[in-house]
């Protein structure tokens, strides 16, 4: 059974003709005359009465309303794909690590909504997995997260580097860790961490981190929102390694401090082990298919402007896109 079929079946049930439904269509008499008799066949039961003007049979009869709703619920898909190809999509869904929720994305949000003001925005802070997780269930739009390879090496994604950012160690400004210009690793492993929840990227790199040095993560709390560390962290006892983008408020705060680890080499069974400065990549990421939508196009392209215009704030990796 095709659509056809039931456009045809519904034009000479309206029309009461098959001439006239052919003249609807715009096809011939013998098209209109194939495709119900085609229809028939399919359905084992006869529509018409062949008479001298067409009327329905008790089949057609039971046909015609499921016909109407079949061909009305096309048409509206038709429009609804027409709208959401000329960027007249209702709404855009957006996930992202909560630094980037607090301190990027709030002018980019201003000024898409000023762009596309019938476009009603949605922010979600989520770690990056979840955001992830989200993006291919069709949930959101874009994800702004940490990168995680595993998780974006399908063909379908689109991965845009945006930056790379430095992690270091938040401590109470009287901890014995801000003594320290530079935190050796040795140090920093001795006390107890306050760490990102699971599915947080942030927590996989740092279990990395003390898996690599063969030490014990002492994880005395988790937590997800840089406002949640910093409280935290300034009750004395536990420190946290946190990315630059969310230790912002904290280098103008006196009870806090922010210390970068110290680089150089560790040990792990007699074997000198390079050990390069910790950072993180941030990307954003989203699917071949949206990124030809519009609005999800224009918002992708005020993310990449406005990080380009705070390199001066964090350091911008290259800005090509990857995949």
């Amino acid at each position: 059974m095709r659509l056809e079929q039931l456009q045809a079946f519904l034009a000479v049930a309206e029309t009461g003709s098959f001439q006239k439904a052919a003249q609807r269509c715009g096809v011939t008499q013998s098209a209109i005359s194939r495709q119900i008799q085609a229809l028939e066949a399919d359905l084992g039961a006869p529509l018409f009465h062949r008479t001298a003007q067409a009327k329905l049979t008790i089949s057609g009869d039971l046909l015609l309303p499921r016909a109407k709703k079949i061909c009305q619920e096309w048409q509206n898909a038709t429009q609804d794909v027409a709208q959401l190809v000329a960027g007249k999509q209702p709404e855009l869904c957006v996930a992202a690590i909560h630094s980037i929720c607090s301190h990027h994305l709030p002018p980019i949000l201003q000024q898409f909504c000023r762009d596309y003001p019938d476009v009603q925005l949605r922010v979600t802070a989520l770690g990056s997995d979840r955001s992830l997780k989200v993006l291919k269930d069709g949930l959101v739009d874009l994800a702004i997260v940490m990168n995680n390879r595993f998780l974006t090496m399908s063909p379908e994604m689109v991965v845009q580097v945006l930056y790379e950012e430095p992690i270091k160690v938040l401590v109470a400004a009287g901890h014995p860790l801000a003594a320290y210009a530079a935190i050796p690793w040795s140090e920093l492993t001795q006390y107890h961490q306050v760490v990102f929840k699971d599915g947080y990227g942030m927590q996989r790199i740092v279990q990395e981190q003390f898996e690599r040095r063969g030490a014990t993560l002492k994880a005395a709390l988790e937590l997800n929102t840089p406002d949640a560390f910093r409280g935290i962290v300034r009750q004395g006892e536990l420190v946290a390694l946190l990315p630059e983008s969310a230790l912002v408020d904290a280098y103008t705060d006196p009870t806090l401090a922010v210390r970068p680890i110290e680089s150089g080499y560790v040990g792990v069974d007699t074997e000198p082990l390079t050990d390069p400065p910790l950072t993180r990549q941030v990307v954003m990421v989203t699917t071949r298919d949206r990124l030809q939508i519009p609005p999800i196009q224009h918002f992708f392209s005020l993310v990449i402007d406005h990080l380009a215009q705070a390199a001066t704030v964090l350091p911008l990796a290259s800005v090509g896109r990857d995949g």
